[in-house]
């Protein structure tokens, strides 16, 4: 089974199990969002999106109504097409300890999500993901999923790794590779069992060849659509790997297993 595990709604969405067919892509995680950059028709609306997309990485969430809506269109994905998309759901890292354990249970345990994500704490503030993971380790350890790429910094990552060391039962997945910090994610993935790397948007085909050789059990295939592309990431695994075991627990294995299916 090959599994993109990292995706964001589409509109429409036929438009991105299109792009799964064409990669021989035969399920992806879901993440809901506010920015849809594939709505876009001219560079003006295409800066729109992109400045909705500036405040969500930058931990800005533009409050309930946009989590309502992200949570509606991902609601509805996952229902219409159950046989693709495995769903994610993201809480807000703005509230308290309390609220973001009753959102967990609420918002992704309630309707029937597999993981937490995409969290996107503000830049060196990754310390506020600490309660999502309490409350994913009350939930059986689900998966947790947060943004590795710009203003994510390198202090952000050794915090991130810290957290999982601090909740081992809880996988922490970094998206990204962990931007033009890959290196440091790497280093850090490789002593903190608990934590997982996502290649999607590697600025460096070695990059990838490195996550791997170094991670192999705990690195995933993912294009970060509609940012990526789904044929061009699976092309950058299948490159720098050989046909065989190790490809196939990069390209859907490793997250199989993590999930359980």
């Amino acid at each position: 089974m090959i599994i993109d595990a990292h995706s964001h709604v589409h509109d429409p969405v036929h438009d991105h199990l299109a792009l799964l067919d064409e990669a021989g892509v035969d399920r992806a995680v879901l993440f809901g969002t506010r920015p849809h950059p594939e709505r876009a028709t001219d560079l003006a609306s295409f800066r729109r999106e992109m400045s909705v997309l500036d405040e969500t990485i930058g931990g800005r969430s533009g409050g309930a109504a946009g989590y309502r809506a992200a949570w509606q269109e991902l609601d509805a994905a996952c229902a219409a097409h159950p046989d693709r998309f495995i769903g994610f759901g993201k809480v807000r890292l703005d509230v308290g300890a309390e609220q973001i354990a009753e959102d967990v249970e609420r918002e992704v345990v309630g309707r029937g999500f597999r993981g937490i994500g995409e969290l996107t704490p503000p830049p060196d503030e990754a310390g506020r993901v600490e309660p999502v993971l309490r409350a994913a380790a009350d939930h059986g350890g689900l998966p947790v999923v947060v943004h590795g790429f710009a203003p994510t910094t390198a202090g952000d990552l050794a915090t991130l790794a810290g957290l999982a060391r601090r909740h081992p039962a809880v996988p922490l997945v970094v998206s990204q590779l962990g931007g033009l910090n890959w290196l440091t994610a790497v280093e850090l993935a490789r002593e903190t069992p608990n934590m997982y790397l996502e290649l999607s948007t590697a600025h460096l085909v070695f990059a990838v060849r490195l996550a791997i050789d170094e991670v192999p059990e705990r690195t995933l295939f993912g294009s970060d659509a509609p940012y990526g592309d789904p044929v061009l990431a699976r092309a950058t695994v299948e490159r720098v790997t050989r046909p065989g075991e190790l490809r196939d627990r990069v390209l859907g294995g490793n997250l199989a297993e993590l999930l359980g299916l």
